[in-house]
């Protein structure tokens, strides 16, 4: 087992359970949207601002497609899924795991969601963004982790026995 890479909608839990998880693997953990921050020296959201969405996909694919490393587990930023290049070197470094939750769950936990750098479209509503990125989220992913009314401990347990296996 090389790499957990965690995908999904923001506000699914891969930052927060990624830490418990690496913990108890005795992995490294990796948050590539902070990588992302590091890199260019400013927050996601002045990234999107300064450069635009496409700007930003580039930086995330260029992030993510150089990551090298093993045995961490890796929370991405929800928009990964965009960046085709990162995607397939992430699936070729690691287990991708996706955390799927509803529409509503997504929608209860995000308060200001353009404070966290998510990236929309002009117009677009958290729902659209939820119908575009969940086929593709299932698309890269390996596992499929229906995190619906679970807490973090009971995901984090869900993860490690599937990617474990």
């Amino acid at each position: 087992m090389k790499n957990v890479v965690l995908i999904g909608m923001p506000g699914a839990g891969k930052s927060t359970v990624g830490v418990i998880l690496a913990k108890v693997l005795g992995y490294q953990f990796i948050d590539s949207d902070l990588l992302i921050q590091e890199q260019e020296g400013c927050l996601l959201k002045d990234i999107i601002d300064q450069r635009g969405m496409q700007g930003f996909f580039e930086i995330e694919n260029q992030v993510n497609r150089d990551l090298e490393t093993e045995n961490a587990v890796i929370a991405t930023g929800g928009s990964v899924v965009y960046c085709r290049e990162a995607m397939e070197h992430l699936r070729e470094i690691g287990t991708v795991v996706y955390i799927k939750l509803s529409f509503d769950t997504i929608d209860n936990r995000l308060g200001n969601i353009r404070q966290r750098g998510v990236v929309f479209r002009e117009g677009q509503t958290l729902q659209d963004l939820y119908e575009e990125r969940c086929p593709l989220y299932e698309k890269y992913a390996h596992v499929i982790i229906e995190a619906e009314g679970l807490g973090m401990e009971e995901l984090m347990e869900r993860i490690a026995i599937e990617v474990m296996q």
